[in-house]
């Protein structure tokens, strides 16, 4: 897909705990690509809505938070990370890349963060029955979904690797 763009935008997304964060940070060191926080930027921007009790986290307005986002996607470069994908436009990612993670690994990790009750359970839930990834498959092209397994180090270095070998060939092909 040429999107005019000389840079591609990669959204990172999966189940929280699978490891995005980490992914995200380190590819943004070996590329210097802009790491999107999509959280962070939501909180930095006003984009949260009332609390959610039950989850113990704010409500999202997407539509706030895309019309914030639209001056930086448009010139490419950017790696997004949220743990959801079905709001954003198709048109800005050229790579969609579904972060999992074994059931096991994800329980320890979002136990760590202090993650309990219905939200613990419906997250690991979310991880099992797949729901971002068919998300992502329900929202974008195919061709550019892309799904990494993230359970140790090797593999969040692996799958920086793999991130950074697809920029390379985007680039190659795109330009």
């Amino acid at each position: 897909m040429n999107s005019g763009r000389t840079l591609p935008n990669v959204l990172v997304t999966g189940t929280p705990g699978v490891g995005k964060s980490t992914l995200c940070r380190n590819l943004a060191d070996r590329t210097k690509f802009a790491w999107r926080d999509v959280s962070n930027i939501a909180q930095e921007h006003n984009c949260l809505d009332e609390y959610d009790p039950e989850y113990q986290c704010p409500f999202l307005n997407e539509d706030k938070l895309l019309d914030i986002m639209e001056g930086m996607m448009a010139k490419g470069g950017n790696i997004v990370d949220y743990h959801s994908c079905d709001f954003f436009p198709e048109r800005w990612f050229d790579g969609v890349f579904v972060i999992r993670c074994n059931n096991t690994t994800l329980y320890d990790r979002l136990a760590a963060r202090g993650y309990t009750g219905k939200k613990l359970e419906d997250n690991i839930q979310c991880e099992i029955f797949a729901t971002i990834l068919d998300e992502a498959q329900s929202s974008y092209k195919p061709v550019i979904i892309h799904e990494l397994q993230n359970d140790t180090e090797e593999q969040i270095q692996k799958n920086v690797d793999t991130l950074v070998a697809w920029i390379e060939r985007w680039k190659e092909e795109n330009i």
